[in-house]
């Protein structure tokens, strides 16, 4: 397994990548730093878990609710540019709360 080093929003990680499968894994990355970046700008989060966890949540969302296609080949959560709608101030209530309740998801 290769390895590959990467930046998100600022800070260094390795990352064990197959071969063959860099692009994938920087396309990956790239919407991962824009996504916890965006976050970040809006100034409503400062934490850093935070801003993974709704980072997280936000391109799972965008995952989640695109076309299923039976012939489609893989591709990244959330294309550059790709706008998600979502409540962030409504995601950030449910992490307080589930950070409260012990870490169970609510």
């Amino acid at each position: 397994m290769k390895q590959i080093e990467v930046t998100i929003m600022g800070q260094s990680y390795i990352l064990g990548c197959p071969e063959g499968g860099e692009q994938s894994l920087l396309e990956a990355v790239g919407n991962v730093d824009r996504e916890m970046s965006a976050i970040r700008d809006a100034g409503k989060v400062k934490a850093r878990e935070r801003i993974a966890v709704l980072a997280a949540l936000n391109l799972a969302f965008a995952l989640a609710e695109r076309p299923v296609s039976p012939a489609a080949a893989p591709v990244s959560a959330a294309p550059a540019g790709a706008d998600v709608a979502v409540d962030v101030d409504s995601l950030i209530r449910r992490i307080d709360q589930s950070l409260a309740n012990d870490g169970q998801l609510l």
